[in-house]
């Protein structure tokens, strides 16, 4: 297929690049700026990767000119829109409405030239943190204003895809861990061990799904060729869907051998809950990963964070 993909200086959104390329498909990927222009080493990596397996188009965003003139060239089998605001999206100020407008600016122009030029699809990301998503405690709400966000956009490319005639597909990660990630959690496990540190699990009691971002990438592209061209489909990928306590140990046992560490954590006593204790995605992400090689993703992540604690500050 001839994929348009945005998002593709994101963590997940490298890795699915490299993913639909390796599956043989053409994937042309939408960034806001080249690789230099990027802030963060780990950001500029990413969007190097991506670029070594697609065609780079520079400058535009999801919804103007520049955008609109990209779809019309025809062609595309299939537009993944994997972009969205995430600006501060851990913040309860986090401005749920401006991140709409900003994931989903001109969605019937974006549709209209889509399918005046061939295309009948559109793949659109979801995060198993909107309301109503996967499985879970108190009711399934909105885990956030970020969630929110997501539920809306869904719902405004559901209400314009029907509208346009187009299909549909929804992806919802859950909570993907890996190579070239941000500084969260994993990240800080791993760099506090090579460092000699105990780090410590705040939040051992919460229920969450964490994924291989490599298992993830292969179920997305998976899915990307099963999007039809009429109606909706959705799939919830699910890795280890566990307590994070349960998690850390998992990890802890999975680098102790391939870091030659004691890999040492404190699991913390967790008496608070602001989130929801459990929220997980259902769809077994392996039986949608044939090939895919579990202790083989252990060993790159363990490689990757040893080359990053011995890479000099600021590489």
């Amino acid at each position: 297929m001839r994929i348009l993909f945005t998002g593709g200086s994101s963590f997940t959104g490298m890795w699915f690049i490299r993913e639909l390329a390796a599956a043989g498909h053409e994937v042309t990927a939408v960034f806001r700026r080249p690789a230099a222009e990027y802030a963060d080493a780990v950001r500029r990596r990413r969007v190097a990767l991506a670029v070594e397996v697609s065609r780079p188009a520079f400058g535009p965003s999801f919804g103007d000119e520049r955008f609109l003139a990209l779809v019309g060239e025809g062609g595309w089998d299939l537009l993944c829109h994997h972009a969205a605001d995430v600006t501060d999206y851990k913040s309860p100020a986090f401005d749920a409405v401006a991140a709409v407008a900003n994931n989903t600016r001109n969605p019937a122009a974006v549709l209209a030239a889509l399918k005046s030029a061939g295309g009948r699809r559109v793949l659109l990301t979801g995060s198993v943190f909107e309301g109503g998503e996967g499985a879970g405690s108190q009711g399934l709400p909105h885990f956030s204003p970020y969630g929110l966000s997501k539920a809306l956009t869904a719902e405004v490319f559901s209400f314009e895809c029907g509208r346009a005639g187009v299909g549909l597909g929804k992806f919802v990660i859950p909570n993907p861990f890996g190579p070239y990630e941000e500084p969260r959690f994993t990240a800080y496990l791993m760099k506090s061990w090579l460092a000699g540190g105990t780090p410590n699990c705040s939040s051992p009691a919460y229920v969450r799904d964490n994924i291989h971002v490599s298992l993830l990438a292969r179920a997305y592209a998976r899915f990307a060729g099963r999007v039809p061209a009429e109606g909706f489909a959705r799939t919830n990928p699910s890795g280890y869907a566990e307590s994070q306590g349960a998690f850390t140990l998992r990890l802890a046992q999975e680098m102790r051998p391939r870091l030659g560490l004691p890999c040492p954590v404190e699991l913390r006593k967790q008496v608070d809950f602001p989130e929801p204790r459990v929220r997980i995605n259902t769809d077994p992400a392996e039986a949608d990963a044939p090939g895919w090689d579990e202790s083989a993703a252990w060993d790159e992540m363990a490689r990757y964070y040893r080359e990053q604690h011995a890479a000099p500050a600021g590489g």
